[in-house]
């Protein structure tokens, strides 16, 4: 079937550490197209972070960097008390490692997404949205900067004259104001391959997904996120590409053209 959308599918990749290990990298890189590289603070390491940026090039998946609270014991996921100033220049410090790997392997850094708690606090927080966006500004003004649609950090990346790429999450159910059902909550991770598939599908060719409580969100994604720490993120990703080649929906990276 001749593909008449394309949409990126993006993952957190490189969030081992040490000899900790997160997420099944290896298996995702294939399934892919646009890897979120964890940059030391919630996840990852030097070693991981070029290692990382290597199987990207391999895969032929673009690279982002996917800054975060300085929490390795939360994995990122606690937000921590930072002033504005502290998240414009721990966000620059972490896109600059990355970039570091990236300059020396030779790959491109193609975006920026934050990570965690940080990105859920800057979907509502005016100050640190624009602390984030102002440190990709500052950094690189051509750098894509993914965000949910609608919320405090799009906005910010709007006003900084930045490339948003509105963003979904397959695997994360969705409450009707267009916010992220909270993980504390049952039903807040979705991992059945089969259902998040047919979802997203339905997504991208309606821009419509249902919500935790029944009622019908219109949302148009350029990038859908797979976390891969979901228990059945492979699957998820595996199913994803099916269904999208089943419904003419090319996978490319953000960016691309």
């Amino acid at each position: 079937m001749t593909a008449t959308r394309v949409v990126d599918l993006n993952s957190d990749l490189g969030e081992g550490f040490g000899a900790f290990r997160a997420g099944d990298d290896e298996a995702l890189f294939p399934l892919i197209s646009s890897a979120n590289v964890a940059c030391g603070f919630h996840g990852g390491d030097p070693r991981v972070m070029e290692r990382t940026v290597a199987r990207a090039k391999a895969a032929g998946v673009g690279v982002g960097a996917h800054p975060s609270f300085l929490d390795l014991v939360g994995f990122g996921r606690r937000t921590m008390a930072a002033t504005p100033d502290e998240i414009r220049t721990d966000c620059l410090y972490q896109i600059g490692a990355l970039a570091a790997f990236c300059r020396a392997a030779d790959v491109p850094l193609r975006h920026v997404k934050a990570h965690g708690a940080l990105y859920n606090l800057a979907v509502k927080d005016e100050a640190a949205a624009g602390a984030i966006a102002d440190a990709v500004r500052s950094f690189d003004p051509d750098l894509l900067f993914l965000a949910q649609p609608g919320s405090a950090l799009a906005r910010a990346g709007e006003a900084a004259e930045l490339a948003v790429v509105h963003e979904a999450f397959a695997d994360r159910a969705y409450n009707a104001d267009g916010s992220l059902v909270a993980r504390s909550q049952p039903g807040a991770v979705l991992t059945d391959p089969r259902a998040v598939a047919a979802r997203m599908v339905r997504l991208v060719t309606e821009g419509v997904l249902t919500t935790i409580d029944g009622q019908e969100l219109r949302l148009t994604p350029g990038s859908i996120c797979v976390h891969s720490d979901t228990p059945t993120a492979v699957a998820i990703a595996t199913a994803l590409r099916a269904a999208f080649d089943e419904a003419g929906i090319a996978v490319r990276p953000m960016g691309s053209g």
